[in-house]
């Protein structure tokens, strides 16, 4: 039998296509590349905005026409945050939420089977445990993703997820030594824990993300997915430093740099202590690299509100900022709220903010010159370079000469010579 899958959506979303791909092939399934040759399609959806549903609805659509006899799964957030909605999609044969993947092969067998569509979009309660999935058998990369968390408390006005994802798990700490172990033993050099809140890993256990990064420590490289400020508290952020193997990449997500638009998004913290976090971090990390998210006119936003969020993000000097404009969500609070932002004005302050993050992005490959780097290559070799990432996670450029053989999976010191165009270039030392 053979199988074609399409993710949509979050890194943690990519990692679960891959699982549920994993459970499949356990199964004796081909992976193929399009979806008119595959007798059952699984889509994983994602559900964070409108416009990423529309993209997914148009997807469904069109496999659907281009592969009228082939089973089609819908999976993922979309489903599990609006059940009926999902029910209501004749394209779809079988709906799985965000709870019950490990069933997708048993679904899958009794519709060939029966011919009958099913639904598999069980709620979720407080005591949920950790879906443990298979791990990828995919090998064509060089970085290994192991998600280790699911599930999110915090219930920010603009966000659906935790009504798609449930409360906070984790997987647990010896399962995570586990999978890690099994990772390693297929030659990965760097290994990427990620989650829907990482940093509430353990919460359940009574440890900490710094745990989970001390349980990878056969790799030569670690390395965290997005985090909430919260979970970074001092003792966290010391035991990160004293191992020699993370890499001092923080994806820390902001929104706002406004106090009044934090708390009406119902974050957690202030400017002034994600200010003070930053602070910390650099102190333990002086080459580290911190990146953001940034959110452009959610409601009430007003121009001084922007402006105050401008000069913040200028403060803390990112290396690089993910700006998003709001997107409202129904059955969010937000979404019911006043003084909706008209789109241009969302368009034009992400354009400023934009300009903005491309000067600070620049100033940080700038500063990266003269300094000795250690690098994973990944790709293999183009005509002109060798190409890899920093433990910060830009991107480096060696050249490459014709008598070269692949650099591909290797760790390399490279010294930086020049920064242009979002990469920076350098030579092996």
């Amino acid at each position: 039998m053979k199988l074609y899958l399409q993710n949509f959506g979050c890194k943690v979303n990519a990692v679960e296509t891959e699982s549920i791909a994993a459970l499949l092939r356990e199964q004796g399934w081909d992976i193929v590349s399009v979806p008119e040759s595959a007798d059952a399609v699984i889509l994983n959806s994602c559900t964070v905005t409108a416009s990423g549903d529309h993209r997914m609805l148009t997807a469904l659509r069109r496999i659907r026409q281009n592969a009228p006899d082939a089973a089609i799964v819908l999976t993922g957030c979309y489903v599990q945050a609006f059940p009926e909605d999902a029910a209501a999609l004749s394209e779809a044969d079988i709906l799985v939420g965000t709870k019950e993947r490990g069933r997708i092969p048993a679904l899958l067998d009794a519709f060939f089977r029966l011919r009958k569509p099913c639904r598999a979009i069980a709620p979720y309660g407080r005591t949920d445990a950790f879906e443990v999935l298979p791990i990828s058998a995919e090998t064509a990369h060089t970085r290994a993703f192991l998600k280790i968390q699911d599930g999110c408390n915090r219930f920010c006005s603009y966000c659906i997820i935790p009504y798609a994802r449930g409360r906070c798990r984790s997987l647990p700490l010896a399962a995570v030594r586990q999978q890690a172990e099994a990772f390693r033993q297929r030659g990965y050099q760097e290994i990427v824990l990620c989650g829907i809140n990482l940093a509430c890993y353990g919460q359940e256990e009574d440890c900490t993300i710094a745990d989970a990064v001390e349980a990878c420590a056969d790799f030569p490289r670690i390395r965290l997915g997005s985090l909430e400020p919260d979970g970074l508290t001092d003792a966290v952020l010391a035991r990160l430093a004293a191992n020699p193997a993370f890499c001092p990449q923080f994806h820390i997500s902001l929104q706002s740099g406004c106090n009044r638009t934090l708390k009406a998004m119902h974050r957690q913290y202030t400017c002034e202590e994600y200010a003070q976090l930053l602070g910390k971090i650099r102190a333990l990390f002086p080459d580290c690299a911190i990146t953001t998210d940034i959110m452009t006119g959610f409601p009430d936003e007003t121009e001084e509100d922007f402006a105050q969020t401008l000069a913040f993000a200028e403060k803390m000097q990112f290396a690089k900022i993910h700006i998003f404009r709001y997107s409202r969500r129904s059955g969010t609070l937000a979404d019911k709220l006043p003084s909706q932002i008209p789109e241009q004005v969302k368009k034009e302050r992400a354009d400023r903010l934009s300009a903005l993050e491309q000067r600070m992005a620049a100033q940080f490959l700038q500063s990266h010159v003269g300094k000795t780097v250690s690098v994973l290559f990944e790709r293999e070799k183009t005509p002109e370079f060798h190409i890899g990432h920093a433990k910060d996670y830009t991107t480096v450029q060696v050249p490459a000469t014709p008598t070269d053989g692949s650099f591909r999976n290797r760790i390399a010191a490279v010294r930086i010579t020049d920064a242009a165009e979002g990469k920076l270039y350098g030579e092996i030392v």
